[in-house]
């Protein structure tokens, strides 16, 4: 079939090719202007790529948090961190780690099952300085006063960097309490868990230097409800109980363990499944496609299947659900330090954009309602922070009566609202890049993409609603723990008070409260921040906070706060021009 060429004319054939152009009349002196001697466009008023900054030292309100939860010894420790996280080096290292996602390699080149992931480099480079530092289980090796609450400011600090990488590490730091109880895997186990070194290899446990651990518990017809899991487990002897079945999200796939679900003859059951078995041969585990996700590109998930997998039991047979929820309740206070990780790093990049970049006459972080917009931002991801310290550090004091029961009514608190806030928060100040934030050149399209997955994994929304109305009618403790934790507040604020009175009237209604689970949730995370606030922030930063968020005087949408609202000082106590 004939088609039109580039000249015009048809030339028949596939291969075919136009006749070449005639060749042009010689130009006479002085027809054609001389070219230009200069380029199209002078590059400027553009911002400049924010890095080689502390994280931690323009970060005060995390300083402050990290003080005040009983950390305050590793400060200079964190100062390290923050210089060495905000390098052009560690900028460069957690984009390469998202854009060369983990390649799944199902079987090797004869056809034999390999079920295994090849990684970038710079993921490697990821895991090796979490793991060096402690981020995953330095809080149980070293269970010093503010543990928890160190470990938790680095992992605030390196979300900021990258963040598939922070999911190994989180569900490694929270399968140790589970695994630490069981005699025979604390001894073969324990050790490499809390080792500070990362071993990339997949060898038997023996072999290596250092180990971490994923979890399996999502199937295809469930999802969220654990109890309709399908997966089978039967007694094989010596312990071991042969799992035949699938699981539709396994975590961190390249891991040396898991912790799993099955059904066993006990009713559903926790299970530790190694990759490989005592004798070193692999266990039969299959990785059958890897996850393409949204974000987390770096990280490797994967549907699994079990074709007669061995593991062995993990707590009591029947208990699976209460096990592995032990094992969440770790990884849900993560994910609030996740996502105010991620948020202060789109913080950032909005203030370091708008003091560069000009519009209409002067600089936008110069701008009136510019400066409303990341004052309002700044507000929202220091009341996160916070919240997300109180909480690591009712970690920290496990053992005192008030804050365990605290502990159970914060966490589902703090997992939803901080999770919830991260996309429009990140939405937002994208907005303040304009398009050049929208393009994946730069960080903030990742950090968007990002930014949903904390409130959906580990129990999403509804989730933790219930959670939290669990926790305060089953725990007769929690409810009071809470209300002393904002009754701590009370007389310095007449809007806070009246927002406190009417919540605490809220929770004490029985009617439809699985329907208010998410409000319950919403305003107790509120009251909680406001209280924190009052009590430790300045009070320009406490009272603009208070109106904006308790006393209606504020709107939907970031850039809201009321006439009065001390922006210049918001701005630069989240930005600290002498750091």
């Amino acid at each position: 079939m004939s088609r039109p060429e580039a000249d015009g004319n048809f030339r028949a054939g596939p291969g075919a090719r136009p006749d070449p152009p005639a060749a042009l009349p010689a130009a006479r002196p002085g027809a054609y202007p001389p070219p230009v001697p200069h380029a199209t466009h002078a590059v400027e008023n553009v911002s400049e790529p924010l890095q080689d900054v502390n994280l931690y030292a323009v970060n005060l309100a995390l300083q402050e948090a990290v003080a005040r939860e009983g950390a305050g010894w590793a400060h200079e420790e964190l100062l390290a961190a923050g210089a060495e996280l905000g390098s052009r080096e560690w900028i460069e290292r957690g984009d390469a780690a998202n854009r060369h996602p983990p390649v799944l390699h199902a079987f090797d080149r004869a056809g034999r099952r390999r079920d295994a992931f090849e990684f970038h480099p710079a993921w490697h480079a990821c895991l090796r300085w979490l793991k060096a530092k402690g981020v995953d289980t330095g809080a149980w090796a070293d269970p010093r006063p503010g543990a928890h609450v160190r470990r938790a400011a680095l992992f605030q600090l390196f979300a900021e960097v990258e963040d598939g990488s922070l999911c190994p590490t989180t569900m490694t730091y929270g399968a140790v309490p589970p695994v630490s109880r069981v005699p025979a895997l604390a001894r073969e186990w324990m050790p490499r868990l809390l080792s500070r070194e990362y071993d990339e290899r997949s060898l038997p446990a023996p072999a290596k230097r250092g180990a971490m651990m994923g979890m399996g518990v999502t199937e295809k017809q469930g999802g969220s409800d654990v109890r309709t899991n399908a997966t089978v487990a039967e007694p094989a002897g010596g312990g071991w109980h042969r799992l035949v079945g699938h699981k539709w999200f396994l975590s961190a796939a390249m891991c040396d363990a898991f912790l799993v679900t099955a059904r066993s003859p006990g009713g559903l059951s926790c299970f530790f499944l190694p990759r490989f078995l005592p004798d070193g041969t692999p266990n039969p585990l299959h990785l059958v496609r890897a996850k393409d996700k949204m974000g987390d590109r770096s990280n490797a998930g994967a549907e699994a299947e079990l074709p007669g997998t061995l593991a062995l039991l993990v707590g009591e047979e029947g208990r699976g659900i209460p096990t592995v929820i032990e094992m969440a309740t770790y990884t849900r206070l993560d994910c609030a330090n996740g996502s105010a990780g991620l948020m202060r790093a789109a913080l950032s990049l909005a203030i370091h954009h708008a003091r560069q970049r000009r519009a209409f006459g002067k600089l936008l972080a110069d701008q009136p309602l510019m400066r409303n917009v990341l004052a309002d931002l700044a507000l929202e991801a220091e009341a996160h922070a916070a919240l997300a310290m109180r909480v690591a550090g009712a970690f920290d004091r496990q053992g005192d009566r008030r804050e365990d029961a605290l502990r159970r009514a914060l966490t589902p608190i703090a997992k939803y609202w901080v999770t919830k806030r991260c996309p429009p928060f990140v939405a937002e100040a994208m907005e303040v890049l304009g398009g050049n934030g929208y393009i994946e050149d730069g960080p903030m399209a990742r950090h968007f993409r990002q930014s949903p997955l904390n409130a959906i994994w580990e129990g999403a929304g509804n989730v933790m609603g219930l959670d939290l109305v669990r926790a305060i009618s089953r725990d007769r403790d929690a409810l009071p723990a809470l209300e002393a934790e904002l009754a701590a507040a009370a007389g310095r604020s007449a809007a806070y008070d009246r927002f406190v009175a009417a919540l605490k009237a809220e929770l004490a209604r029985p009617d439809e409260v699985e329907a208010r689970a998410r409000r319950l949730a919403e305003r107790a995370a509120l009251a909680v921040q406001a209280s924190l606030l009052l009590r430790h922030a300045p009070g320009f930063a406490a009272e603009a906070f208070v109106a904006s968020r308790l006393a209606g005087d504020g709107g939907s949408t970031f850039g809201t706060l009321p006439p009065g609202a001390d922006a210049a000082a918001i701005l630069a106590r989240a930005w600290p021009a002498d750091r």
